[in-house]
């Protein structure tokens, strides 16, 4: 939508659970270390007795074995977590960095629910070539207090550990999905083995390790009123194998037993902390039709299951298995596909920015789309897609640019994991010019391998002797702000006046990573000054952004005012802020803002609209 990012849900661990946001300061973590040391941190110093563990070739393999080496690096990870398949690669260049100077990494997996053979396939996908080591009764988890995935340990040449944590400052893991600063920022793993070689203390010992929790396996208490068979199964069915299954965006399915129990933990956490499912509307304002929120009942089942030790319960209870259309949500096959008009690359690490592809759909007469349906090439990376239309008089030859101009472009669909088309009520449709070209926004997120997606886009038309109200997207916008540095509370407001009796049917709102809140409220003509707040985001997060879709179109009379007020969070507080000593202002990259309060409406059509040929609406959009 607009220049932003339409429905950002991406996907995220968990029906979007894993995310990589901006760490704190290099100054914060230096002086945490120094409180760690000096409150006698328990993991710092401490010498790690011998182990030996088999790797997934059985291969045997021992602390000892490399008693010879100055710093063992021993790295836990996994196949699934997000974070770690980013990181398995980078360990690997590490371990490559540092194999002539006396420097070893082991590799440890004590996930329950990641078998030989998906060690063996993330080995080989990754091209990894150190050890990585099954730790089938994770006692090598336990005896270094390993938690989390990715999370490294470096022993110096006694073997007593000199630093732990986080491997660099580039992801983390908090309120949002898919975001990540565009440099490694500190690379905590290559200082600390660079100090220990020189001989060295460790100047910042000790930092925090974002990621997944090591999936452990629990006794299950006999006794559990909540079983997987009979309860964890069915809230699973409706509220994670949207994106938890073979093909889609998630990092694993959800589909069977051993695998949802060995992210029983992980499944609580996020749920506790309200990352899942991503729902962020104050529910005191607003009644919408894709409301996603578990009730207070069915997290209590989830934490009671896991609680309980994660019991599978009888097989017999578990529901019919769902079923689901793997092609496309429309309601039938499309009348017309528009694809890229070639294959795209994807790298396998880093930050992707946004690429603007030129399309020609080669329409050569006005169309009316009733439902459009953005469908990702290569779900693994597509974050989101947005699908915009320039009419024919805004036309240039140039099919792909990836910073075009963006002038009067109309949006007309958009993607993001976990998402469905855009289904307005039945009778309204969008207009497309003759002549008009489609411009595909492409937002990709790395996963660790290089990739491809030749992404497109599905189109049902309209009869138009059935429209009864076309589809406009419009927006308050205030493009002319300006958050000062380290300014943790900055409110802007946008305002819009509806000029003829529209209706509304769905709200957007769009900001960057320095979004706090947003909230929008009609203020309606007349004397009486009657304000209704119609959506109110306390919480903003630039990487689960929804449409909120009304459970009826609401009438919004002639001459109402809508307020949108959104607060930016511009200091060091706020995780996912790039860098807080910069004044901030419009601009398209997320490390800039925007600040966009958009509404889908529908206007009434009026007489001799469908019939006039001029290829114009009789009265202006909402929009004008």
């Amino acid at each position: 939508m607009g220049h932003g990012v339409f429905r950002m849900r991406i996907w995220f661990l968990l029906a979007g659970l894993i995310h990589p946001l901006v760490v704190a300061s290099t100054v914060w973590f230096s002086v945490a270390a120094a409180q760690a040391e000096t409150a006698g941190d328990p993991v710092l110093g401490r010498q790690v007795a011998d182990f030996s563990l088999r790797d997934f070739r059985g291969k045997l393999h021992t602390l000892a074995d490399y008693q010879d080496r100055q710093v063992v690096v021993v790295y836990f990870m996994g196949t699934e977590c997000p974070l770690a398949k980013i990181y398995g690669p980078r360990v690997q260049e590490i371990a490559s960095e540092f194999a002539a100077a006396d420097v070893k990494v082991l590799a440890v997996n004590a996930n329950v629910q990641d078998s030989l053979a998906e060690l063996e396939s993330f080995a080989r996908l990754h091209g990894l070539e150190y050890p990585i080591l099954k730790d089938l009764n994770y006692k090598v988890a336990d005896l270094f207090g390993a938690s989390r995935t990715p999370q490294v340990f470096v022993l110096d040449r006694l073997r007593k550990i000199r630093y732990y944590g986080r491997i660099d400052a580039q992801f983390t893991f908090g309120s949002g999905v898919g975001l990540a600063q565009p440099q490694k920022q500190r690379q905590d793993l290559a200082i600390a083995i660079r100090q220990l070689l020189d001989g060295k203390p460790v100047s910042v010992p000790a930092t925090v390790a974002r990621g997944c929790l090591i999936g452990r396996a629990r006794e299950p208490q006999p006794d559990s009123p909540v079983t997987y068979s009979r309860q964890i199964s069915r809230l699973i069915q409706r509220r994670c194998l949207g994106c938890h299954r073979t093909g889609q965006i998630a990092p694993f399915a959800m589909t069977d037993y051993e695998e949802v129990a060995g992210w029983g933990e992980m499944i609580a956490e996020v749920v506790r902390e309200q990352r899942m499912p991503p729902w962020h509307a104050n529910p005191e304002h607003g009644k919408f039709a894709n409301e996603n929120r578990l009730s207070k009942a069915e997290k209590q089942l989830i934490y009671t299951w896991v609680e309980n030790g994660c019991p599978r319960g009888d097989p017999a209870d578990l529901p019919a298995p769902r079923k689901f259309q793997e092609g496309w949500f429309l309601p039938r096959e499309p009348d017309v596909v528009v694809a890229l008009p070639r294959v795209e690359k994807i790298k396998p690490a880093g930050v992707e920015n946004y690429r603007y592809i030129e399309v020609d759909p080669g329409f050569q007469e006005d169309k009316w789309i009733a439902l459009a349906e953005c469908k990702p090439g290569n779900r693994a990376v597509v974050h989101h897609i947005i699908v915009y239309v320039r009419p024919p008089r805004k036309t240039t030859g140039d099919r792909r640019r990836r910073n075009t101009n963006r002038r009067g472009l109309v949006f007309l669909a958009g993607f993001a994991p976990g998402t469905r088309p855009l289904a307005p009520p039945q009778g309204w449709a969008r207009k497309v010019e003759a002549g008009s070209r489609f411009v595909f926004q492409m937002h990709y997120t790395p996963i660790g391998t290089s990739q491809t997606d030749r992404s497109s886009i599905g189109l049902l038309f309209a009869d138009k002797e059935t429209i009864t109200h076309r589809v406009v997207t419009s927006a308050a916008v205030n493009h002319r702000f300006e958050i000062p540095r380290r300014e943790a509370n900055h409110r802007v407001v946008a305002r819009k006046t509806f000029r003829r009796d529209t209706y509304l049917f769905s709200l957007f709102p769009h900001m960057h990573m320095r979004g706090k809140s947003f909230r929008y409220v009609l203020l309606y003509p007349g004397q009486q000054k009657k304000w209704e707040v119609l959506l109110d985001v306390p919480r903003f997060d630039f990487n689960w952004q929804n449409a909120y879709e009304l459970t009826e179109p609401k009438l919004i009379p002639k001459g109402s005012v809508l307020h949108c007020t959104a607060y930016f969070d511009n200091s060091a507080g706020n995780l996912a802020n790039p860098d807080p000593e910069q004044t901030v202002r419009w601009g398209d990259q997320t490390w800039e803002e925007m600040m966009i309060g958009y509404m889908h409406t529908g206007i009434p059509i009026v007489p001799g609209e469908l019939r006039d040929g001029s290829g114009k609406p009789a009265v202006p959009d909402a929009g004008e």
